[in-house]
């Protein structure tokens, strides 16, 4: 899975001579939290709904209302933006973008090559990514078997749902502690979920757990 195929294409973006109350209002505006920061074509900084609120005035503070729009009103985002900022380019793997959001407690990575941005990649599209690696959302039958970690068993299944005309819309394989594999499929097919059950049964595999699911609107 590349970065590319997940990654939010649709840049919203500021300068450095931006004033923070406007890139607040952007955020507000388009429901987002942070927005790069771009100078002569190039990524320079990324400002965050964190940032904005450091460098806002304290609700303690002596100052006055006046006083304090006038300061927000004043301060531009090149004078309190993040200017190291970790990017990730669009041909790497959503795998890679996930361990660097990881490693570096960030919820954000711009798309960056030959110092060009071409999107965002955020958490929330890792976890669109994810629903859509799962199949979640359409409708079919959900199967979840638990199979012994050898060759050949995961082709013992493919001839099974060939020869039953069950379509694979997604599969995810994850290896256990007990030397056994749990394998999850999203299937679409003219059988119940009776009948799919008893089909790998019959071939001596565990089903634990099959049920039915319907199409949802994810976003």
């Amino acid at each position: 899975m590349a970065v590319k195929d997940f990654m939010t294409k649709k840049v919203i973006y500021v300068s450095p001579t931006t004033k923070i109350a406007k890139a607040a209002d952007i955020m507000k505006e388009q429901g987002i939290h942070r927005l790069p920061v771009i100078a002569d074509d190039k990524l320079v900084g990324l400002v965050t709904a964190g940032t904005i609120e450091k460098a806002s005035p304290s609700v303690a503070t002596s100052l006055s209302v006046y006083e304090m729009n006038y300061l927000l009103n004043k301060t531009t985002v090149g004078e309190v933006m993040i200017r190291d900022v970790l990017t990730i380019s669009k041909y790497a793997t959503l795998e890679d973008a996930v361990y660097q959001m990881r490693q570096h407690n960030v919820g954000v990575l711009p798309v960056v090559d030959n110092d060009q941005i071409s999107g965002l990649i955020t958490d929330k599209d890792v976890f669109g990514a994810f629903l859509k690696v799962a199949g979640y959302g359409e409708a079919g039958v959900h199967v979840r078997l638990l199979m012994p970690d050898t060759v050949g068993s995961l082709a013992k299944v493919a001839e099974l749902l060939a020869e039953h005309l069950l379509d694979v819309r997604s599969i995810i394989q994850i290896n256990t502690e007990n030397k056994k594999s749990a394998v999850e499929f999203q299937l679409i097919g003219k059988l119940s979920t009776a009948e799919i059950e008893a089909i790998f049964k019959t071939a001596g595999f565990e089903v634990d757990d099959i049920h039915v699911t319907e199409n949802k609107l994810v976003r």
